[in-house]
């Protein structure tokens, strides 16, 4: 029984911070650096304030794009006014995957404790596209990539994986 091969994916990776440029955009480089290092594709970066139309006018961009078959966000998780990274993304998903920030905040806990409820990560899926959304720490980012993206998003891991459901979805992706 031979491995499957790897089948890299094209990710996009969106900052949503007030208070950083990308060139001090830790947490975007770290998970742009991940995903390219297991093989992926980096399709797009970018970085905007924490308003909620206009990071959902570069999903819905990306969401369009037919070529991205998944977005892992970093930042406006949280409960600060300005934080609206939820009500962004939220309304443009067709599914959610709601182990997804169930298992963020499980495996959250080990690092910082109960402090993990005030996190709003999420994840969902949009015209085929996946949508991750990360709190902005490069230490969520870590726990988010390690913990549950690396594996989801490599098509060898059983018992099953997002891959399949990004190329069934739309198979010109």
């Amino acid at each position: 029984m031979s491995q499957a091969e790897f089948i890299p994916l094209n990710i996009a990776v969106l900052t949503v911070s007030d208070s950083r440029s990308l060139d001090e955009d830790k947490s975007g480089r770290y998970l742009a650096e991940q995903l390219t290092d297991a093989g992926h594709q980096l399709a797009a970066r970018e970085l905007c304030t924490d308003d909620i139309y206009q990071t959902r006018a570069i999903l819905s961009r990306w969401i369009a794009d037919d070529s991205i078959h998944a977005i892992i966000t970093t930042g406006g998780t949280g409960f600060y006014e300005r934080d609206s990274m939820p009500e962004a993304a939220q309304v443009l998903f067709d599914k959610t995957v709601d182990g997804f920030g169930e298992m963020f905040r499980w495996l959250s806990l080990q690092d910082i404790g109960m402090s993990t409820v005030q996190s709003r990560a999420l994840g969902g899926m949009a015209n085929g596209t996946g949508i991750f959304c990360l709190p902005g720490s490069t230490g969520a980012c870590k726990t988010g990539w390690e913990g549950i993206l690396k594996a989801q998003l490599d098509n060898r891991t059983r018992p099953c994986n997002f891959v399949a459901h990004f190329l069934r979805t739309n198979p010109t992706h």
